[in-house]
């Protein structure tokens, strides 16, 4: 979900009888009626505006059939404060999408597994060029698999990310000047036993894939990815061109100058992103660096800059079984493969923390959200989706969509002015105002679009 959270989940492997990716309806979705869109622009201005929880900005998108019916954006990507002037959210503004980013890197991942690069069932020390095991249990090999399960027994207790000059043998193995206590380890459960969260993970996935490419991980995602996809976007801004940089969104948090306390009284500070006085620089050391020994700076966990305009081309390209437009980038196979449900929570902690019944089930890289009771993204249910949720900086991100109907929804929202943890959602484990965006999505532009089909 997010970089600072972490959920203990267990592996369940599940068959699938029907595809997970149906084929959607060859004609176009209808546009959404005047009417509806009214309404929905309405409600969604009162969620950014509520006096109990405001937001920095909000950019979202629906795709109903496969095809997009909705996009809008309130708010401000730029606060001056009266000292510079402000700038509004677009749909193409991009934001730092927070843990959203671990399932681009891998759709990356998965393209290199395509050309027989990567093999997700392969010891990841073949790719790193050294031997990765946890030191409690020597003799179990690390996969890639277990690394996008979240099942590796690594763990985020002694960090994530390093300077470049860094190298994450350094880091990882015991005895190397970065080790310390070994708290990157779990003690009782070794790889493939149990899922916790670790963000870690991408960092040393990220790594691998550099391994395998001798590239430098930013780069190679705009090869894999974003380039074939004619995104404007990366994992690193200051290698976004000038244009992309200019709409790039400040992310927020209310909150008083001298803490780092939300304070909904507060003013609108900039947690990351903020480049109105001089732009951003590249990672030191990056003119020297060899990739393969540590591609945490370029963030394959966290630190994809995307609009939600072009998240919704991605989430196209998904729901069309791997075609963009008349070019085929995945084999549908090869999403069949990703998106495979991995492991379901057992519901009673016996095989991992849920975080409060905010993970229930996974695949690779990807989240699900089963159509059940407390387990869904959307009051009332209807909306079984695949994806994943981000939170870091005071942003918050959603993307998920339902690969049998094609319809999908992707929400950024570029701070709030209070801690959403304080304001609990009534039917999931999210925070109200995501629930009250999702919902009211969901109902205008999907449900409504549906029953006039």
């Amino acid at each position: 979900m997010n970089e600072r959270r972490r959920s203990l989940l267990g592996m369940a492997l599940l068959g699938s009888v029907e595809p997970l990716f149906a084929a959607p309806p060859s004609s176009g979705a209808p546009s959404l009626p005047a009417e509806a869109r009214r309404a929905l622009d309405a409600e969604l201005a009162a969620v950014v505006a509520d006096p109990a929880m405001q937001l920095a900005s909000l950019s979202v998108v629906a795709l109903r059939a496969g095809q997009p019916v909705y996009e809008q954006a309130l708010g401000r990507r730029f606060i001056g404060h009266g000292a510079l002037p402000d700038k509004p959210a677009t749909p193409g503004t991009l934001y730092r999408i927070a843990s959203v980013s671990k399932m681009m890197t891998t759709l990356g991942l998965m393209r290199l597994v395509e050309y027989g690069r990567m093999d997700l069932e392969a010891d990841v020390s073949r790719y790193l060029g050294f031997s990765l095991r946890n030191p409690h249990f020597p003799e179990q090999a690390i996969t890639l698999r277990s690394l996008l399960t979240h099942t590796s027994s690594l763990r985020d207790d002694a960090g994530y990310s390093w300077p470049l000059a860094t190298s994450l043998k350094d880091v990882l193995l015991p005895g190397g000047p970065l080790f310390g206590s070994g708290k990157m380890w779990a003690e009782r459960a070794g790889p493939g036993a149990f899922f916790t969260y670790c963000n870690l993970a991408w960092g040393v996935i990220g790594t691998a894939m550099e391994g395998a490419t001798g590239e430098r991980f930013d780069l190679l995602m705009q090869r894999l990815l974003l380039q074939p996809l004619g995104i404007q976007a990366g994992y690193h801004p200051s290698t976004l061109p000038p244009a992309a940089l200019g709409r790039l969104a400040t992310l927020y948090r209310k909150r008083t100058v001298d803490t780092e306390f939300w304070n909904a009284q507060g003013l609108w500070i900039a947690q990351v992103d903020d480049y109105s006085v001089k732009p951003p620089a590249p990672p030191i050391g990056i003119a020297t660096y060899v990739p393969g020994s540590n591609a945490t700076p370029f963030s394959p966990t966290g630190g994809l800059r995307i609009s939600a305009r072009d998240m919704g081309v991605v989430m196209r390209m998904l729901v069309n079984g791997g075609m963009h437009g008349a070019t085929r980038l995945f084999q549908r196979a090869t999403l069949e493969r990703m998106f495979a449900r991995q492991w379901t929570t057992d519901g009673a902690g016996g095989n991992g923390d849920t975080l409060g019944g905010l993970f229930n089930a996974w695949g690779l890289g990807n989240a699900h959200f089963p159509d059940r009771p407390g387990m869904g993204l959307v009051d009332g249910g209807g909306f079984a989706a695949v994806g994943h949720l981000g939170e870091a900086y005071g942003l918050r991100s959603v993307f998920a969509f339902d690969p049998a109907r094609g319809d999908g929804l992707v929400v950024l929202v570029g701070g709030s002015s209070a801690d959403p943890d304080l304001q609990k959602g009534s039917y999931s484990s999210l925070a109200r105002f995501e629930e009250r965006i999702l919902t009211a999505l969901y109902r205008y532009a999907i449900v409504g679009q549906r029953a006039a089909t």
